[in-house]
């Protein structure tokens, strides 16, 4: 687990920076839609992301009182099984269903991570996703000032989940 927090954050926004958050978000997720318990482990070497197969990333953009980004990412043949348990199917390729699949996972983790922090329940609104897959890429997210990054297993799967903001802002009051 990475937590980088500027200026005392975790003091004044403990929600955001407490790994409980997301491993309590995973585990629903991974639970309720895929029908596997999946856990926290010691974080996942790169090497055992890159793959002949290569590499799938997905990308849900916040945006509200929190910028930044939720990001799921892991191999090829994790995305398969990841996407394959969650529509009783088996893949022998990432195609686009495996795609849009790993995509809702991580709107969904996103989702459920929110909804554990207060501060973000009612003011951070989610983006659609954005996947990557392929191999020899890397993604960049500008002016983070915040990164919490957990590795996650089942069964033999592997993969990385990470949520990063660049700022951290004061919702508006609602007026009548």
């Amino acid at each position: 687990m990475k937590c980088t927090t500027p200026q005392c954050l975790q003091e004044t926004h403990p929600g955001l920076c407490d790994a409980k958050n997301l491993d309590a978000g995973v585990e629903e997720v991974f639970g309720m839609m895929l029908g596997v318990n999946c856990r926290r482990i010691a974080d996942a070497p790169a090497a055992e992301m890159e793959t002949e197969q290569g590499i799938v990333t997905a990308v849900i953009g916040l945006g509200g009182v929190l910028s930044g980004a939720c990001v799921l990412r892991c191999s090829a043949r994790a995305a398969m099984r990841m996407v394959g348990r969650m529509a009783g199917m088996v893949f022998a390729e990432v195609d686009e269903m495996v795609e849009d699949g790993i995509g809702e996972i991580c709107n969904m983790v996103a989702g459920a991570w929110r909804n554990k922090v207060p501060e973000l329940a009612a003011s951070c609104g989610l983006s659609v996703p954005a996947v990557v897959s392929g191999s020899g890429y890397n993604l960049h997210l500008q002016a983070l000032e915040f990164q919490l990054q957990c590795a996650y297993g089942f069964e033999d799967v592997r993969f990385t989940v990470s949520i990063a903001y660049g700022g951290l802002s004061q919702p508006k009051p609602r007026t009548a």
